[in-house]
């Protein structure tokens, strides 16, 4: 076991030895917390937010923790909503800030045989030995807990000692069951409890620890790395559809590139990604990944910046060598053909469903935003204009910088659509017209940068 100490009373550190300060918690956490504790209730700050305020950051989420029951909770908030299958939580609204509120829980019920089947749908086929309140299947992974327990239990529930850490409304202490403070300060990841038993019931844990140790710049403890590749295909059994919440997570939280980084390095990106990841092997492609890096330290940078960001432009640059790869193993000759574009996009979308679910929402205009490579292209004709008054035409225009960046596109090209939106529109009507006429067909599709050849001879389109 890696339990930092026995399971017992937690050190209490008292609020003059400790940096938190009620000025920088969310003055709607502190109105649950002050509610529970004038209705009898403990409350305690939990996880992340207590981590982030040691460090001396401003959280993003004040979550709360207390012996108050979901029913409980709904009853003191005219503004709260029960929520969830897998945790029962409750969420208190306020405006546009959520305060989740989890009820303590207890420590983990004898495992059983359960049915082989993953993800959500197995709870119909696996009862759990309490049905009401706990599910694990047959790998270990928790399918369903909300056996309500007390503080001194719910600790050994949570993942990493440095979020396994209490602040306390009753006196502002900071509760420490598992030596949180101590990773805190020595800026590093580690587990409670034993790492593989712990990545057995969570697999997602593996992907919370790199995004943990990304972000924050922290190291990630020895025992707490060492299951992490071996545990890797654990993945394959988490529902798409929550792995796509944690891949945003993981690229848009402002450590996007060094997410990605550690995904390689533990072998967990090909489980989440595994069409680019083979993309990536082969060296006609290998440059699309240098293009995703920059993409990532690009998005890194606007949220920095606090920009905009989307998932549409993220996906596109993470399937990007993938549509490209099943494009040029669809064409046939030379004659570059964007319908062909067209189904390679459609067919890796459909297959990335299987393991990093993407919403339509986000699917669609990432396909219109890739079709539009190959009409940049066209610089003659005032149709050739039409492009820009395209609702993807920003982010597809921002997609053909990245790839001027890495070679993969002309640079001239993109100066060309640089300068060419700065004109009034008569003069871009001169400029298109001027130009010597290029025959490039009506697709517009043509090499745009040194051609690199595919098994047969032909030419690829766009790179």
């Amino acid at each position: 076991m890696n339990d930092p100490v026995a399971h017992g009373a937690p050190l209490i550190i008292p609020r003059n030895d400790h940096t938190i300060s009620r000025a920088k918690i969310s003055p709607n956490a502190l109105k649950v917390l002050y509610r529970l504790k004038e209705a009898g209730f403990q409350g305690f700050l939990v996880g992340g937010a207590v981590r982030d305020l040691l460090l001396g950051l401003t959280p993003k989420d004040f979550d709360v923790a207390t012996d108050a029951l979901p029913e409980d909770v709904r009853h003191l908030f005219r503004n709260c909503r029960l929520i969830g299958r897998r945790f029962r939580l409750a969420h208190v609204h306020f405006g546009q800030e959520i305060i989740e509120v989890a009820t303590f829980r207890a420590a983990a019920a004898p495992e059983r045989e359960e049915s082989e089947e993953e993800g959500e749908d197995a709870l119909a086929d696996s009862p759990p030995q309490d049905s009401e309140h706990r599910a694990v299947n047959d790998r270990g992974r928790i399918l369903r807990d909300n056996m309500y327990g007390t503080v001194d239990e719910d600790v050994w529930r949570r993942d990493f000692a440095a979020n396994g850490l209490y602040y306390n409304i009753e006196d502002f202490s900071v509760w420490d069951y598992v030596g949180g403070v101590a990773d805190v300060r020595a800026r590093r990841m580690k587990l409670i409890g034993d790492p593989e038993e712990r990545y057995r019931e969570d697999p997602v844990r593996m992907l919370r620890a790199v995004r943990f140790a990304a972000k924050l710049d922290f190291s990630i403890e020895a025992a707490t790395e060492e299951p992490i590749r071996r545990l890797a295909h654990l993945l394959d059994g988490v529902p798409a559809a929550r792995l796509f919440e944690e891949a945003l997570k993981l690229f848009l939280s402002g450590s996007g590139a060094a997410a990605y980084r550690l995904l390689k390095e533990y072998g967990l990106f090909e489980h989440l990604f595994p069409a680019t990841a083979a993309a990536f092997a082969l060296e006609p492609y290998a440059y699309a990944e240098e293009m995703l890096l920059r993409g990532l330290e690009n998005t890194d940078e606007r949220i920095r910046e606090d920009k905009p960001v989307t998932p549409t432009f993220l996906f596109a640059i993470l399937l990007w060598a993938a549509v490209l790869r099943e494009m040029n193993e669809r064409q046939a000759g030379s004659s570059p053909d964007t319908s062909v574009l067209l189904d390679a996009c459609d067919a890796v979308l459909k297959r990335q469903q299987a393991r990093v679910s993407i919403p339509r929402r986000f699917g669609i205009p990432m396909r219109e935003m890739l079709m539009l490579q190959p009409r940049f292209n066209r610089r003659t004709g005032a149709k050739a204009l039409a492009i820009l008054q395209h609702p993807r035409f920003r982010a597809a225009y921002d997609f053909l910088l990245l790839r001027a960046q890495v070679g993969a596109a002309d640079p001239e090209l993109a100066q060309w659509w640089t300068h060419v939106q700065t004109l009034p529109h008569e003069e871009r009507l001169k400029l298109v017209q001027a130009r010597p006429g290029e025959s490039v067909g009506d697709s517009g599709a043509r090499a745009d940068a040194p051609r690199r050849r595919r098994r047969g001879g032909a030419a690829t389109p766009i790179e």
